[in-house]
């Protein structure tokens, strides 16, 4: 009796194993089959280590990639140089991550019937991204290295995502003997880079200035050129005399904003970093973005006023900035971003993109008086004319990287005009002035998104 009970005991407690196995394989066959189906080895899905994963479009249907059988890119060189960093080369340096994300709906899967194909048709993934404003931005940039990005942060709508230097993914240059020409080719400077943001910065002290000083926008600054904090002296980029809060963003004046930053202090301006999320990663559409970074925990009242200006070892992230801005000009939430519209096969709609905000990274009033402050910047600093006749409002930065290095040259801001609610910022590495390099690109690129978008 004593030998049936455990034998019974015995056979129960492999019953329950067997089945807590099975419970195990369902759960990650459930999550993960579609990264097992999408796996490179897989010879239902690739062909010479190519997805055959069918066709890609920009937002008006050009082609700008056909993998239904092999690998190829758009007609335009210059469209294939524009988009590499979107899509991928043939060598596998640069990652196709929107094959990677979308794999699944793109060859054709589910989890009961395994690889399938209800048509004869290709699945077609459509970019939110246009190749005429990729195309106008490269061409604007010049072989500079740097990015442009420009985003609808009513949609989340990714229009432009440019990297520079590129390549054409058809005729392959000689990368490796080549060093200096194509430094940070293989990767995207839009999603994964990160730089001193410079004067840009401001932005989001002005922002921590209008919330804790209470009369800030009735204050005046002495500016003499210098100012001395610590025993050490911050230098200024001219010579500012008396100016208003808003002056002193406009003029970018250092020894206004070092003064601000010496009554904001280090706890308030950390806060306010933290809030707006211009240290954080972005998630989206496969894509895990560079993270910035703002750490004060050992500054001095030095150091501090140097972060409070862009400087000391603050770092953004292209695409985390722009989301910022979209964020001030959208009363302080902004859409996230994304780059695929939609992927159908045959009249199947296989997905679609939808709309998502981020959570609030600035007060709604506080964004209102900035975006007033940047629009006074247009005005009276950089010059209406630089911006297709839009509503715009910006902030330059030119953010120094090292002695004996021409500073980087930044830009940054958003356009109020609601048939075109475009976010944009450009960096040309080592390029000099903000506002005299990245103006004449950004009006460039602004000009042709509203020909993108009017033709919608």
């Amino acid at each position: 009796m004593n030998k049936l009970a455990k034998r019974a005991w015995f056979a129960m407690v492999l019953a329950g194993a067997l089945l807590l196995g099975m419970a195990v394989v369902i759960v990650r066959y459930m999550v993960s089959a579609p990264d097992w189906v999408t796996f490179q080895s897989s010879p239902h899905v690739y062909s010479n280590g190519v997805m055959n994963s069918g066709v890609i479009t920009d937002r008006s249907g050009t082609v700008v990639l056909n993998a239904t059988s092999g690998r190829s890119y758009a007609e335009s060189e210059s469209v294939r140089k524009a988009m590499l960093h979107l899509l991928g080369d043939r060598e596998g340096n640069i990652t196709p991550f929107l094959l990677n994300e979308y794999g699944a709906e793109l060859v054709g899967f589910d989890r009961l019937n395994g690889t399938y194909s209800t048509t004869d048709e290709s699945a077609v993934m459509k970019l939110t991204i246009s190749a005429d404003v990729q195309k106008a931005a490269y061409a604007a940039l010049d072989g500079r290295k740097g990015t442009v990005g420009v985003y609808n942060y009513k949609t989340g709508e990714i229009l432009c995502a440019v990297s520079s230097p590129s390549f054409d993914p058809d005729n392959v240059p000689d990368i490796a003997g080549n060093p200096d020409t194509y430094d940070g080719a293989y990767y995207s400077r839009f999603l994964y880079a990160k730089y001193a943001p410079g004067s840009v910065f401001k932005v989001l002290t002005a922002a921590a200035a209008l919330e804790e000083i209470d009369d800030i926008s009735a204050r005046t600054f002495t500016c003499t050129g210098s100012i001395e904090i610590a025993g050490e002296t911050l230098v200024c980029n001219g010579v500012h005399g008396t100016v208003t809060f808003e002056q002193a963003l406009a003029q970018s004046c250092n020894c206004a904003f070092a003064e601000i930053a010496g009554e904001l202090g280090a706890n308030t301006l950390t806060k306010y970093a933290r809030r707006s999320g211009v240290a954080e990663q972005l998630h989206f559409d496969g894509v895990n973005t560079a993270a910035g970074s703002f750490d004060l925990s050992k500054a001095g009242k030095y150091e501090t006023a140097w972060a409070a200006i862009g400087q000391y070892n603050d770092q953004i992230n292209p695409c985390s900035y722009m989301v910022f801005m979209g964020a001030i000009a959208n009363g302080g939430k902004a859409a996230e971003p994304y780059f695929v519209e939609k992927i159908t096969r045959g009249n199947s709609s296989k997905y679609e993109a939808s709309t998502e905000m981020t959570g609030r990274m600035i007060e709604k009033d506080t964004a209102a008086a900035l975006a007033e402050m940047m629009h006074y910047a247009v005005e009276n600093v950089y010059g209406t004319w630089n911006f297709a006749g839009l509503d715009a409002c910006a902030k330059s930065g030119t953010a120094e990287v090292g002695e004996g290095k021409q500073p980087n040259a930044v830009f940054t801001g958003f356009v109020r005009n609601s048939q075109y609610p475009l976010a944009f910022i450009v960096v040309v590495e080592n390029g000099g002035s903000g506002s005299a390099v990245c103006t004449p690109i950004i009006s460039r690129v602004l000009s042709t998104c509203i020909v993108a978008m009017d033709s919608d």
